[in-house]
């Protein structure tokens, strides 16, 4: 099961609105005593509306042929979520895997989709197939996390971000454009915004920065550019980015839940991140640490007593 949810993870910026998925395929067959358990193909969900995990493992050409048998006949298989049972971008994973002759699938997570939620283990057992759950549970919904809070708190998974010097502040005194970010820390940074669904700027950092928000130092899938406008005061934002005037914290997640934007950055100046401090609904935090010192200025952000679910300090 590691394994299975070391492969979904390949597939982080490029599935989604979709979960990160991986399946092996182990033959472990009963009625041959003789037979040791041996991975025999594996695979992952690697791009949105392309095949899932099981698919592209059961329809891995293998060296295992069985005289008169598919090659998984009574094989075992690991994925890391309830295999689909509905038609979609592709078929059902439930029912390649009942036509393969798999004799028993373990499984991380129940899949939360509505359009799945038990389905693919019911059919799955009509079918005479052993169903093993909630193995590795919690590693499953820790890598699953965006899929997991956009289902079932409908609502982005959202992480705060920003660059802060080695003594606390975020900007000098005096205004003006300042890179605080190592080489280093500015294409991690760009790698983080290929992992994501959308970016969130406020309307000042619009104004004052004039930002691109692309991965342009990182290989991957750009975010939806979002730009927040409480106050109306832009005229002139480029068609391809998302323009809201939503009043509220909950307000601006429900437009992004509304547009399936699974995950947000939040990129903004320290109005914007004070905001969503204050109203609690974020997961994660990101600081880049700078090695400069600035003596004064802007200070950073401060995060409450209680911690979110992550932080993460990168060190120059």
């Amino acid at each position: 099961m590691r394994r299975c949810l070391q492969l979904a993870a390949n597939g982080l910026g490029r599935t989604r609105p979709n979960p990160l998925v991986g399946c092996v395929i182990v033959d472990s067959r009963r009625d041959v005593p003789q037979c040791t358990p041996e991975i025999v193909s594996e695979g992952f969900h690697q791009q949105y509306g392309h095949n899932h995990a099981e698919r592209n493992a059961l329809l891995r050409k293998t060296d295992r042929v069985h005289t008169g048998v598919c090659p998984y006949e009574g094989a075992t298989l690991y994925v890391n979520l309830e295999p689909c049972s509905h038609y979609g971008k592709t078929p059902p994973c439930a029912d390649l895997i009942i036509e393969k002759g798999i004799r028993r699938v373990v499984c991380c997570n129940d899949d939360p989709n509505p359009l799945v939620a038990g389905n693919g283990f019911r059919k799955l057992e009509a079918a005479g197939i052993e169903v093993v759950r909630h193995v590795l549970e919690e590693e499953g919904r820790e890598l699953n996390r965006r899929f997991f809070t956009f289902m079932e708190q409908r609502r982005p998974y959202v992480i705060l971000k920003w660059a802060e010097s080695a003594d606390g502040f975020m900007a000098p005194a005096t205004a003006g454009l300042y890179w605080l970010s190592t080489q280093r820390q500015n294409r991690l940074n760009h790698r983080w915004r290929t992992e994501e669904a959308a970016i969130l700027v406020g309307s000042e950092t619009y104004l004052q920065d004039h930002p691109s928000l692309t991965p342009r130092h990182y290989l991957g899938t750009a975010p939806q550019p979002v730009v927040l406008d409480r106050r109306g005061r832009l005229n002139d934002v480029p068609a391809h980015w998302l323009h809201l005037h939503c009043q509220t914290v909950e307000e601006t997640l429900q437009a992004l839940y509304e547009r399936k934007l699974q995950s947000v950055i939040v990129e903004g100046g320290r109005q914007i991140l004070d905001t969503f401090i204050a109203s609690g609904l974020y997961d994660e935090v990101r600081i880049l640490r700078s090695p400069q010192t600035l003596g004064t200025g802007l200070p950073a952000p401060e995060i409450p007593p209680i911690a979110p679910n992550r932080l993460i300090i990168v060190e120059p």
